[in-house]
């Protein structure tokens, strides 16, 4: 009906009624807190890039967990930092390596807390890529079964989930097969499915210490010009019995997280990576934004597009915003 008789302000006219008819939540559970660990004992370097963004060694990174869970945050994601890089890919997959004594350590100090991990070799390999390297050529079919020997260290470590960043084509069925045949047929899969190759990803790749040494990554990280692709990627991973798929990053993708959400029948998952977090908390210090309040809406946004689990640094500061503290 027409003004007078339809007035939209009245479900407006006071925060009880505001919430009451709020469409779209953010619920902690939600939230992935992607962390960095560092080998060392007492390290606690800080991301000059991403203000409350640091490097942690496993000690550090247990007192960081278990705040984490008794903020309610269900899940933490891992990134390793090395101080030792090859050009074989052997390290990543040690199981006695860096991620799987972190793995470990959480599990043990934390154990209601899910501790997910990036399987992939961009921070592991010299030169910075995710895949392995010859004559200049990023090698596709030679970098699964490296990929596949990683997430399986991992889930010998006690790791409740993996998530291959790499790109590489077909490297969610060799994991599941790796997987599978190694009596872990109940490890979740979170596939970064449509990740693009952009601009955003600057402030991680000092937290990880990850940029490549040469060339880009255009040639396995998808056209930021492309939907239709995107689709494709997903589909072939769940194909290939992805778990969850993700979209990264999500604020200039949120079209296809929407376009995700609406053709699949599985969880999709958002990274709201660092240069978003970066560049937000760049405009609060400046004075030009309240970081609270964009990161809210940001967020939201993310869960308005069809996101049901966003990956963000964040995710300790929105816990205590939703539960009232400062």
């Amino acid at each position: 009906m027409p003004f007078p008789q339809t007035r939209s302000r009245r479900l407006r006219g006071s925060p009880a009624l505001r919430h009451m008819v709020t469409e779209t939540r953010l619920p902690v559970e939600s939230l992935i807190y992607p962390l960095f660990v560092a080998p060392g004992k007492g390290v606690r370097n800080p991301v000059s890039s991403m203000p409350e963004v640091f490097q942690l060694s496993v000690d550090e990174l247990v007192k960081e967990a278990q705040q984490a869970h008794d903020l309610g945050i269900s899940m933490i994601n891992l990134f390793g930092v090395p101080d030792k890089k090859d050009l074989t890919g052997k390290l990543a997959a040690d199981p006695d390596g860096l991620i799987p004594q972190a793995i470990r350590a959480v599990k043990k100090a934390v154990p209601g807390l899910l501790v997910m991990t990036d399987v992939c070799l961009c921070d592991w390999l010299e030169h910075g890529h995710c895949g392995l390297v010859k004559d200049g050529a990023i090698l596709n079919d030679e970098t699964l079964p490296v990929l596949a020997s990683m997430a399986m260290a991992h889930a010998k470590a006690g790791v409740d989930m993996v998530s291959p960043s790499d790109m590489m084509d077909g490297r969610v069925a060799a994991i599941r097969r790796e997987l599978d045949a190694g009596g872990f047929s109940h490890l979740p899969i979170m596939a970064y499915s449509a990740k693009y190759a952009s601009g955003f990803y600057g402030p991680f790749r000092e937290a990880a210490q990850s940029a490549p040494q040469f060339g880009d990554r255009a040639g396995y990280q998808m056209d930021p010009a492309n939907a239709r692709e995107a689709l494709r990627e997903v589909l072939q991973d769940v194909a290939e019995s992805a778990d969850i798929v993700m979209v990264k990053p999500a604020m200039p993708y949120l079209d296809i997280i929407h376009q995700v959400k609406a053709a699949t029948n599985i969880p999709v998952a958002a990274y709201q990576v660092s240069g978003e977090y970066s560049m937000m908390w760049a405009a609060h210090q400046k004075g030009w934004l309240d970081l609270d309040r964009v990161m809210m809406e940001s967020l939201i946004g993310i869960r308005r597009a069809g996101a049901d689990v966003i990956l963000t640094y964040f995710a300790k500061r929105v816990a205590k915003k939703l539960r009232g503290e400062k």
